[in-house]
């Protein structure tokens, strides 16, 4: 069975997930709270049933085999996402932007909320993939961590260019390239999701915080500052602040930073690591200043003037959650249109106002004012040439450099 070893979790992976889905990003974000009506309850036309068959996962490299395409006699497509991640109409009954898709293009779209961790939906696929088996989607979205192991494994089919044609145009510089997918063969992203400075103006009388020294040594914020218990995002913003290079450390490095903020817990500068769940205290103020997710500062800050954020001068994090055609998928040619249809300029904007996450097309800033102006000059949403020249991915990691890295992870912040 040595062969299926890279595709197992460790122990550390998993611990590491379920964080992410008690209190992470796979938790219900502010919004959802606010708006959740169930995961997968709102869906035009349903989603045909999925069987595991139990088969251990193989580990196959290169480009996914393709099934027949059908698309062309099945004008269908189906589109696994993650909950809240798709704009609503207002009586919460439809999809305008799928919709808009259909009328244009006559293929009627079968879309379910139903991803809500990374690992949990690939326990759900990966039997199916491994044995070379339609999983029954034909499109989906998952973090770039786990987009890189789809198509490591050749779980992903390379995309078709000439179906693409406004997504190979509009997709803006900062994601074009990464080191799991050069040049985009595999995946387009979804959104970009930035890791911050966010800080409460009221809690910290008036003063900036602006980096993560300021966090981890800045005595006046003792004991009122959250780092998130995401590996990557805490990490990857200490490095950034010890001047390395988020994606090409060390493990010297590494340990650098995990040493950088352990001395922060121990003189209790840090109050604790949390997921998304930082965002009531910072509301309140009992978290002064935290390192965060773009997406739930510019929801915070539609009610309370107070919140703030900050991009450090030595950069910030930024990850993406992306569009992949399964292996064997039988409708791959209308998922690729599908795809194109969220680069056309004001189908983006019309996702961007909804969702409140970094919109990874160029052009959209027109179209973006029409909606609503202050989101279109949020750079948070729309990142200027500046803050776009500011983000740094963090490197793909090896199995055995994601199980040790969780590891020594793990042990700093108590889980």
């Amino acid at each position: 069975m040595e062969q299926y070893e890279p595709d197992r979790l460790s122990g550390a992976q998993l611990a590491a997930m379920r964080r992410s889905l008690t209190s992470g990003r796979g938790a219900l974000t502010r919004r959802s709270m606010l708006r959740a009506t169930g995961a997968g309850a709102l869906t035009i036309g349903g989603l045909a049933g999925l069987s595991g068959c139990g088969i251990p996962p193989a580990k196959r490299e290169g480009d996914g085999p393709a099934s027949t395409d059908h698309s062309a006699d099945e004008k269908r497509v189906v589109f696994s996402n993650w909950t809240e991640y798709m704009d609503v109409s207002e009586d919460e009954k439809g999809y305008p932007t799928l919709e808009a898709f259909t009328k244009r293009t006559g293929v009627s779209v079968k879309y379910t909320a139903d991803i809500n961790d990374n690992v949990e939906f690939f326990g759900k696929v990966q039997p199916q993939l491994a044995a070379g088996q339609d999983t029954g989607r034909d499109l989906i979205c998952v973090t770039d961590w786990l987009a890189a192991r789809l198509i490591r494994l050749g779980y992903a089919q390379k995309l078709d260019p000439s179906q693409l044609p406004h997504a190979f145009a509009n997709l803006s510089d900062q994601f074009r390239s990464p080191d799991w997918d050069p040049g985009r063969a595999h995946s387009y992203p979804w959104t970009g999701i930035p890791t911050i400075i966010a800080y409460n103006a009221k809690a910290t009388g008036g003063r900036t915080v602006d980096s993560v020294s300021q966090l981890l040594d800045d005595p006046r914020l003792k004991g009122r500052v959250a780092f998130l218990s995401e590996m990557r995002d805490s990490i990857g913003m200490t490095l950034l602040d010890l001047g390395k290079d988020p994606g090409s450390f060390t493990d010297d490095d590494f340990d650098a930073a995990i040493a950088r903020i352990q001395k922060a817990v121990d003189k209790k500068q840090i109050r604790r690591f949390t997921g998304n769940d930082y965002t009531a205290d910072l509301d309140k103020g009992d978290i002064a200043a935290c390192v965060a997710w773009a997406g739930d500062i510019v929801q915070l800050q539609n009610d309370n003037p107070d919140i703030k954020f900050a991009i450090p001068r030595s950069g910030y994090i930024i990850s993406s959650d992306n569009l992949l055609v399964p292996a064997r998928a039988r409708h791959k040619t209308n998922a690729e249109k599908l795809i194109d249809h969220y680069y056309r300029p004001p189908v983006a904007a019309q996702l961007a106002a909804y969702i409140n996450y970094v919109c990874p097309v160029d052009g959209v800033r027109a179209e973006l004012t029409k909606i609503d102006k202050s989101m279109a000059d949020n750079t948070l949403i729309l990142p200027d040439a500046a803050m776009a020249a500011a983000s740094h991915a963090f490197r793909s990691l090896s199995a055995e450099e994601e199980t040790a890295y969780e590891q020594k992870f793990a042990k700093l912040i108590g889980a």
